[in-house]
């Protein structure tokens, strides 16, 4: 099987409009602890186009998180196929990885993983360090991501001086810097109020109306019933596969 590297990455023309970006194909996952074993995941088919705003919603032990670790390329399968914008996840090695991680993939994360050392945009900023992009370009590009989101006056606050919504809006500004091919949100909205919970949803709708594609993961109906399409998962599977959630 011939490796996918970061320069073949860099090669590549990215997905666009209603081309897919992820594709999974009888996805399992299994843990293995001595000698017992546990199928987080039993088969799934998923595929997802640009553009597309989805929600994958189950309870706890329902196999979301473990869903959204293989979507964001933070663990493997051990069955089956993942393919990311027309790569074989499979066939990635650890560099190209890296690249995903950081470049075609946005991360929101429940408890918004800010630093409280820096301020705002220094946080915003952080992906395109790693990324090695110079520092006025990172700078220009930090604040315009919080201008997306509405905190540009708040550039210079660290997050202890922010609400738990506005640390919310800083992460997506971060998700948002490097310009990813996809929007992955983990339970985003789980640490916040309802005032808040509606501003970050709202944040969604216009990220999505303006062509951002969307993966997000939660427990909570009312918030999946946001996106254009809902995927329930129970026990590993997808139940009422696909139902359209709105137009």
């Amino acid at each position: 099987m011939t490796t996918i590297t970061t320069a073949d990455l860099a090669s590549r023309e990215l997905a666009a409009p209603g081309r897919v970006v992820i594709e999974l194909d009888a996805a399992r996952k299994t843990y293995r602890t001595g000698d017992i074993e546990f199928e987080a995941l039993r088969g799934i088919d998923c595929t997802i186009r640009e553009g597309e705003y989805v929600a994958i919603v189950g309870p706890s032990g329902s196999g979301k998180s473990t869903l959204m670790n293989i979507l964001g390329c933070l663990d493997v399968l051990t069955s089956g196929r993942y393919v990311l914008a027309g790569d074989d996840v499979e066939r990635l090695d650890e560099d190209a990885l890296a690249a995903v991680r950081n470049r075609r993939i946005g991360f929101v994360f429940q408890q918004f993983n800010l630093l409280p050392s820096l301020s705002a945009a220094a946080n915003v900023e952080l992906p395109l360090v790693y990324a090695k992009v110079a520092p006025a370009e990172r700078k220009r590009r930090a604040l315009a991501a919080l201008a997306q989101v509405g905190l540009e006056s708040k550039s210079g606050n660290r997050p202890g001086e922010l609400s738990g919504g506005q640390q919310q809006r800083v992460a997506i500004a971060r998700a948002l810097v490097t310009e990813p091919t996809i929007l992955l949100a983990d339970e985003p909205t789980g640490n916040l109020d309802s005032t808040s919970t509606e501003e970050i949803l709202g944040i969604f709708d216009d990220l999505h109306a303006v062509g951002r594609t969307i993966v997000l993961i939660t427990h909570e109906a009312d918030v999946a019933s946001r996106a254009q399409t809902v995927h329930n998962v129970t026990d590993g599977r997808f139940v009422e596969h696909g139902a359209e959630a709105r137009q």
